[in-house]
């Protein structure tokens, strides 16, 4: 495995979502050396944030299938600040009612639809990490990482073994 593209300006963060109960012994091998851990919800299984703590600070939000006890002390939607990055995750991008740009978000991620992307507008970086967990369709196995480089925010995809 090749080492990560580290930004001498930030720390890399992982972001991972729609794990489903199934936590691959290949995202946390990739995970291993962030700074930080984001997940964009549907996790299923408590004990897995947890295991990605052993990692690095994890910050997760509530997916649709995470309606269990467990579930209700995350919340919906959580705006944060890493670095220079100011982020705001929601499982479901479709579910958005702010503007990014008024509120001044730099980086918003989703999770929800499996389908990995990453698209850069004027003031905003839109990343979904796709799905780390158990394969839907013909969707790849993916999660991302983001920093900020050159004062904006950068992110990439990063295939799992199925």
């Amino acid at each position: 495995m090749q080492p990560l593209r580290q930004s001498s300006q930030g720390e890399r963060i992982g972001v991972i979502s729609d794990t489903h109960g199934l936590l691959r012994p290949e995202a946390l091998e990739a995970l291993e050396g962030v700074g930080h851990i984001l997940h964009a919800g549907d996790i299923g299984d408590p004990n897995h944030l947890d295991a990605l703590a052993r990692i690095a600070p994890v910050t997760a939000i509530r997916g649709n299938i995470d309606r269990d006890p467990w579930a209700e002390a995350l919340p919906e939607t959580v705006s944060l600040t890493i670095g220079s990055l100011r982020i705001h995750m929601i499982h479901d991008r479709k579910a958005l009612q702010a503007d990014a740009g008024a509120e001044g978000w730099n980086v918003v991620i989703s999770g929800h639809s499996h389908k990995p992307g990453i698209v850069e507008t004027s003031s905003t970086l839109w990343l979904n990490p796709g799905a780390a967990g158990p394969r839907r369709f013909r969707l790849p196995i993916t999660l991302a990482f983001l920093w900020e480089e050159a004062g904006r925010p950068r992110a990439m995809i990063h295939p799992l073994p199925a």
